[in-house]
């Protein structure tokens, strides 16, 4: 059973059709990637576990049970559109949003504290926000999302607005989290990260689920079946992709008769990218 199970989820918005029969599980203690094109269905699914929109059939259960508000205090949501009130100090308003999630006063000031060293920006608690970069607003999002410690993430384009050192603290962060037992919904367009971050994936295409499953299951089931074969001859290095047998074993004892040296071999699989590319275009770059 999942931390999540979304349950034969249909929404409409007058004639438009944003989720058909969308049926998935994330599991607990897991990163759990959703994922599709603008448009498919990913943000409207989101704010439906999240209580803010409500399906017209369909259900939402959270550890087995229909979730109810009282779940919905244990999830830490940080949407795309960022929202923070400009004119409040940086203090002031991370204070705010933690006590929102039900924190006193004492144990905000004492996790809140402690992230902003944690992210370097300890300076700035006293100052408006309107002052920071967007990379800072966006560190100041993240932290007020996952302060109160919630039991599920829902982060979405959470590496937006972040150059290369920062996205690395954020994804070190999601791994962080995740390993002392946070389940983590993470909504993305970045395949990189899916592949460096995700354990499981859904694909929502044109409001529906296209596939689902464990990441490197997924690439294994659109995979061409091949390895490549890295050895040394008498003529040097080489380099060459061979098909696997039906047994699962590479071809390898033709090199090995001829006495090479096999210097590693590995299973040849397709990048998330292109497997997302051809579920959602046809267009075949696998």
């Amino acid at each position: 059973m999942g931390l999540i199970e979304c349950k034969d989820i249909c929404k409409n918005f007058g004639e438009k059709v944003a989720l058909d029969h969308v049926s998935l599980e994330i599991p607990e203690g897991r990163i759990f990637g959703l994922l599709g094109p603008n448009g498919a269905g990913k943000t409207t699914l989101i704010r439906i576990i999240n209580r803010i929109a409500i399906p017209n059939s369909g259900e939402v259960l959270f550890q087995g049970r229909p979730i109810t508000q009282r779940d919905v205090e244990k999830i830490g949501y940080m949407p795309e559109e960022r929202g923070l009130y400009r004119k409040m100090k940086v203090g002031e308003q991370a204070m705010y949003l933690a006590q929102l999630k039900g924190m006193s006063a004492s144990a905000a000031v004492k996790e809140l504290k402690e992230w902003f060293v944690r992210f370097g920006i300890q300076d700035w608690w006293g100052k408006k926000v309107e002052e920071l970069s967007k990379g800072m607003a966006q560190k100041l999002q993240f932290i007020t999302t996952v302060v109160h410690k919630p039991s599920l993430l829902i982060l979405d384009e959470p590496f937006s607005g972040f150059d290369p050192v920062n996205a690395e603290i954020i994804r070190t962060e999601i791994l962080r989290l995740r390993d002392e037992g946070a389940t983590i919904i993470l909504s993305t367009h970045n395949m990189e990260s899916v592949e460096e971050l995700c354990d499981n994936i859904a694909l929502i295409n044109q409001s529906r689920l296209v596939i689902t499953g464990g990441v490197e299951d997924i690439r294994r089931q659109y995979g061409n079946n091949n390895v490549e074969l890295v050895y040394t001859d008498a003529d040097g290095r080489h380099t060459e992709v061979l098909p696997r047998e039906v047994d699962g074993n590479p071809t390898l004892k033709g090199f090995l008769d001829r006495g090479v040296t096999v210097n590693a071999y590995r299973e040849l699989m397709p990048r998330m990218n292109d497997i997302f590319i051809k579920l959602v275009t046809g267009e075949d770059k696998l």
